[in-house]
């Protein structure tokens, strides 16, 4: 077996060599790609930050409301966003938010679009599959490595790693939502003289609806849960406390933090349950 060992393929190599030569060649890019991410990450949280908090809690009771038509997660959502008030987690909380709803509109912006290519094209997805599942399980702290030779240290690095980890989600999901839709519905939209555009926005998206508003959960519940590593290269928000806590050994704290995250979890599955 030593001859195998000794002729070791190049595969960390070649990847610390793309990654390099894309540093120096597309600096302008990445330069412009941080640029634009951290305008648009200032500009949500001065608009989370200027009002008054009771004001935001508010906002996302009433949206609850709007969404759900009922008032037991409405009033959920209220003492959530109180405890967190009480604890003295009330800035993190919008900077995680923030995070959360950056990578959101990313990745349903590009997860949904892809799904929708790949239910009506089998071998695209045959293709993305291997993709997908790499990128899924690849462990989250990998990404961070690249991120940080392109942006640095800050919020941007950790919002992109974000929506690499994430984004298979919406794209899985909007290929089953799409590519389940009955042959009956598809046949009477044929059989009506539908277009292809007209039966897609006509019977396959709101047929596959209940599984897009599952990608959106999924994807909101991973951007979540990359707060902590994300912490880890600069980004603010609730994954700070948590890194503080672990390097001090602070078991209140980290209890603390981490509850405050669970929380958070907890009101933002109840505001976009899809009951089935």
């Amino acid at each position: 077996m030593e001859w195998l060992t000794e002729n070791k393929l190049p595969v960390g190599r070649i990847f610390k060599d793309s990654f390099e030569w894309l540093r120096d060649n597309a600096v302008w890019f990445f330069d412009g790609l941080e640029t634009s991410i951290d305008f648009v990450i200032e500009l949500l949280m001065t608009i989370l930050n200027t009002p008054h908090p009771l004001f935001i809690v508010a906002v996302f009771v009433a949206l609850t409301w709007y969404l759900q038509r009922s008032w037991k997660p409405c009033f959920l959502v209220f003492l959530g966003f109180l405890f967190i008030i009480n604890q003295g987690y009330w800035e993190e909380t919008l900077d995680s938010l923030t995070l959360v709803l950056v990578s959101c509109v990313v990745c349903m912006g590009i997860g949904v679009p892809i799904g929708i290519a790949a239910a009506h094209r089998p071998r695209l997805y045959a293709v993305m599959r291997p993709i997908l599942d790499l990128m899924q399980t690849l462990p989250t702290f990998v990404y961070l490595i690249p991120m940080i030779v392109f942006f640095g240290i800050g919020m941007v690095p950790g919002l992109i790693a974000t929506v690499v980890f994430v984004l298979p989600s919406p794209i899985r999901l909007t290929h089953l939502g799409v590519s389940s839709t009955p042959q009956s519905l598809l046949e009477a939209a044929h059989a009506f003289g539908a277009t292809p555009r007209q039966t897609l926005w006509k019977v396959e998206l709101p047929y596959a609806m209940p599984q897009i508003m599952a990608g959106l959960n999924q994807t909101i519940m991973l951007s979540l849960s990359m707060v902590v590593i994300a912490a880890l290269v600069g980004a603010a928000g609730l994954g700070v406390p948590v890194v503080r806590a672990l390097n001090q050994v602070n078991t209140a704290l980290g209890f603390e933090s981490g509850l405050i995250i669970v929380v958070v979890a907890i009101m933002l599955d109840r505001m976009l349950r899809v009951e089935s």
